[in-house]
């Protein structure tokens, strides 16, 4: 039995990815118009489910490439999720020093570790608040934010 969605599916296509669509105006999953300047968006709930499965992903792949990581409570873990999400598990990896201070229960030096990289150059605002994170085991937000 066919339905709308497969109809949809066969004339629309289905991508994984963003693409822009014939006229030029970016385009995501089966047709879906993301482009502003359409009046494309995603809605909050599909921004939610998309983080969600995101945080998933992340944790799953760090907790793979780092299986001590399982024993850290929620806060300091978020640190090395967080990073993860950035840079990816690879670029999280190259910080050495700064995982085997972690892995030991060093915070101070593993965060000392993390602010001596490129990556806290470049991100300096982040860098300190996951530095501050590792040291105080308590959640640090961005200003003006809940």
């Amino acid at each position: 039995m066919t339905t709308l969605a497969d109809q949809l599916r066969a004339e629309e296509g289905e991508r994984a990815s963003a693409y822009q669509d014939s006229l030029g105006y970016w385009t995501i999953g089966v047709g879906r118009l993301i482009d502003a300047r359409k009046g494309g968006r995603l809605r909050p709930n599909e921004i939610d489910v998309m983080l969600t499965n995101d945080i998933e992903e992340k944790t799953g792949e760090v907790l793979a490439a780092f299986p001590w990581a399982a024993g850290l409570d929620s806060v300091r873990q978020a640190v090395l999720i967080g990073m993860a999400f950035q840079m990816g598990v690879h670029g999280l990896a190259s910080f050495t020093s700064m995982l085997k201070a972690a892995q030991a229960g060093d915070w101070t030096k593993a965060a000392d570790q993390m602010m001596t990289s490129l990556w806290a150059k470049q991100t300096p605002h982040r860098a300190q608040r996951l530095h501050d994170q590792l040291i105080t085991n308590e959640w640090q937000l961005p200003p003006g934010t809940r």
